[in-house]
């Protein structure tokens, strides 16, 4: 008998979770890396490479015509059902774009994470690892041309082309990431289609079943409903329940619903012909010499017509690579009942086929299949809303076609941000609200004389710095980096939601744009409100620093516009709103159970901020006193209202003594040590800076003899990133 001592670890590297690190010790540190995700060489391609000039070298017909001739080019390794691709390339781009959630702007096929995990190996995404194999030839051929982003969902809508359908268009844009995204948070579930509904609160019984936010697929490894029914039950009202509830948070409501899943479901079938026992462990998990390809079938050939996807199998409609209006036809001509697919899995067949609607199968000449829908199909013609706008298309096949496009073109372009981000030749001239457009500028740019003049009178108008720099901030501090929605430009602070949001109410922005909107009328220079906003900020930082005895220059580019009511989508703007703001210093009550300093990354990461930039402004817009309702929370200075290092230097004096005010532990007094005397207050995205060792070492070097001149120096460059986030016109 062999006394040997197990394996142990021979090298220092942990390279993977078995390997005990900070997180096993401290499962609840604050963890700063969602805002490490982006270092300078982070990118194959470099820190200087320019997407959009790369793209600007593609002949973009000869790519179309490359992916239209891929279509039609079965391979053995994999081959097309029906001889054509189209299909797995649309179920591909909706999968890849179908993660959007409007409520957070995350998921999307805008970056091409659907190459990585989670999104490679979830159930959902079953056997679209092939898809991106079959592209890839197209994708050596163009190089960084084309990004995987822009082709995952570019191979979609060119399948609709090459099956007789006419597009909305196309804008191409997308840039690679190169590492799965930490910052998205997919759900609770330890394990894979849970069906403990750990995600929703209520109950089915009182109606008040509710999905958490941000979340939008009602189960762990969905995209978006689970095609058999909720938890795998066949009740198609409950199924409308959950797909109503799904595609409202990616922002789709009921037309654009059944416009996508008529639309989507005409094309292709589903794949259930075999034990799903026998298939193997996704790409992530595959044996390595698989090469990334997973779920391995060892159902017959495993290839074809043995092949298991969603356990589900069939095709809609009796034409399933040709558009028309043959799913409706189907789907109304016909009586259904629940039957169980060869992979057990439940769907619908007609009670009794009629002439005309066989499907031809998609491998085995001759062979003839009933049509198939799933619970969620059946939802279509069940709900009485959904049953109403199907009718509406069934007896208007030009309509659906037109509501199917637009449905579409936002399908795979809604995290790719206002149409300004878009390019190539295919973007249609219309402009959609839902792109939050502003108007084109016209006429000359302001001067820098002018502009020397505006910032002259604004610092004359009896503003302080902290009117000045709250109301930039509270303008440009919507933005988020995820879909490249909100910021300053548009100057939609003064529009529905915003003017009814709490924290621009408390915070006295109102009348502050009114003075600004006033110096603008009274002046000859053609300048619009949401560059008066963002200069006045501009005006108040370089106020603040003066007032402390430094002279900045905060950059200040000209060229925003203003939009109206009329271009903002006010349901889904309303998703910015900010009910957290740690540079601010303010929490709605009861907004979150989450810690607001983990609200603060959030934040920050929103706002396309690197750690010393985050900590330098946070630091900064403490000493200048902007926050909101005027609260003295973090105000660690004698002398508020000049840009300072003071917050750092007064949180890491060990002079100071912290103890909470309140059972949560959400404020907290800080006394002297030696006397007791009481000196400040502050709240828990204040006191951080102290205690997470990764901020603290950031906060001692602002604080450091020569620290104060480092941090003006992150706060200008944190600052201009801020201001400038949504000007696309000077980055892409």
């Amino acid at each position: 008998m062999s006394d040997q001592k197990p394996t142990r670890q021979e090298w220092g590297a942990r390279t993977t979770s078995c390997l005990q690190g900070n997180e096993h010790w401290w499962p609840d540190q604050l963890r700063l890396n969602i805002l490490h995700q982006k270092p300078p060489d982070a990118s194959l391609f470099g820190a200087d490479f320019s997407y959009a000039e790369a793209f600007s070298q593609l002949d973009v017909d000869e790519l179309c015509a490359d992916l239209d001739a891929l279509m039609t080019d079965s391979q053995e390794w994999w081959p097309a059902d029906w001889g054509h691709y189209g299909p797995f390339f649309i179920r591909m781009s909706w999968h890849a774009a179908g993660t959007y959630r409007a409520v957070d702007g995350r998921g999307g096929g805008g970056t091409g994470a659907q190459r990585f995990a989670p999104l490679n190996s979830r159930p959902d995404n079953g056997n679209l690892d092939k898809a991106r194999r079959l592209l890839w030839p197209i994708k050596q051929k163009y190089g960084e041309k084309i990004s995987w982003a822009d082709l995952l969902v570019l191979a979609g809508n060119r399948a609709l082309e090459t099956m007789g359908f006419r597009t909305f268009g196309f804008g191409y844009g997308r840039a690679d990431i190169w590492a799965p995204e930490d910052d998205i948070y997919w759900g609770p579930e330890t394990e894979w289609l849970s069906t403990n509904d750990e995600r929703y609160t209520g109950t089915w019984e009182d109606g008040s079943r509710t999905l958490d936010n941000p979340l939008a697929a009602v189960q762990m490894g969905l995209i978006y409903v689970n095609p058999e029914g909720p938890n795998g039950v066949p009740d198609a009202m409950k199924s409308a329940q959950d797909v109503r509830e799904t595609f409202a948070r990616m922002g789709m409501n009921d037309r654009e619903t059944v416009a996508l899943t008529v639309g989507g479901h005409t094309f292709g079938k589903m794949h259930g012909n075999g034990s799903p026992d026998a298939v193997g462990d996704a790409p992530e998990a595959a044996k390595i010499h698989q090469q990334g390809i997973g779920w391995a079938n060892k159902n017959e050939t495993g290839l074809g017509e043995y092949t298991v996807t969603s356990g589900l199998e069939g095709a809609w409609t009796p034409t399933p690579t040709q558009w028309g209006n043959a799913y409706l036809n189907t789907i109304f001509a016909h009586q259904w009942e629940v039957k169980k697919s060869p992979a057990g899995a439940n769907q619908w067949e007609p009670v009794e086929v009629k002439e005309g609607f066989w499907v031809p199968d998609a491998h085995v000449e001759g062979k003839k299949n009933p049509p198939v829908m799933n619970t969620a199909d059946m939802a279509m013609i069940t709900d009485p809303a959904y049953l109403e706008i199907a009718k509406e298309f069934h007896q208007n096949p030009e309509q659906l076609a037109d509501e199917f496009a637009r449905a579409w073109y936002k399908l795979l372009h809604r995290d790719l941000g206002p149409r300004a981000r878009y390019l190539g030749p295919q973007v249609p001239d219309e402009v959609l609200v839902w792109q939050d457009p502003v108007p084109e500028h016209q006429g000359p740019l302001v001067n820098e004389q002018q502009i020397a003049t505006l910032k002259q009178q604004i610092a004359d108008a009896g503003l302080s710095a902290k009117q000045l720099v709250g109301t930039a901030w509270a303008a440009a501090c919507t933005y988020r980096q995820t879909d490249h929605r909100g910021g300053a430009n548009g100057a939609r602070i003064r529009l529905e939601p915003q003017t009814g949001w709490d924290i621009s109410l408390r915070s006295g922005v109102f009348d502050v744009i009114d003075r600004l909107d006033k110096i603008r009328g009274d002046s000859d220079a053609n300048i619009s409100l949401a560059d008066m906003i963002v200069l006045g900020g501009s005006v108040g930082v370089e106020m603040a620093a003066k007032a402390a005895g430094h002279n900045v220059t905060v950059p200040f580019t000209p060229g925003r516009t203003d939009a109206t009511q009329e271009m903002t989508e006010v349901d889904t703007h309303a998703y910015l709103e900010p009910r957290h703001d740690a540079f601010r210093n303010y929490m709605q009550p009861q907004v979150t159970s989450i810690p607001a300093e983990h609200l603060m990354i959030d934040r920050a990461f929103m706002l396309n901020l690197s750690v010393p930039q985050m900590t330098a402004l946070l630091g900064g817009m403490r000493a200048i006193g902007v926050n909101v309702g005027d609260s003295n929370d973090g105000i660690l200075t004698d002398r508020p209202g000049q840009l300072t290092n003071d917050f750092f230097v007064n949180l890491v004096d060990m002079g100071t003594v912290w103890e909470p005010l309140d059972e949560e532990e959400e404020r907290f007094e800080g006394r002297n040590r030696a006397t007791g005397e009481k000196k400040w207050t502050a709240t828990r995205v204040d006191l951080v800076y102290g205690s997470n060792s990764q901020l603290r070492a950031i906060a001692e070097e602002y604080a450091a003899n020569g620290g104060e001149e480092r941090m003006l120096d992150r706060f200008v460059k944190g600052w201009v990133k801020v201001m400038e986030n949504d000007r696309f016109d000077l980055h892409r």
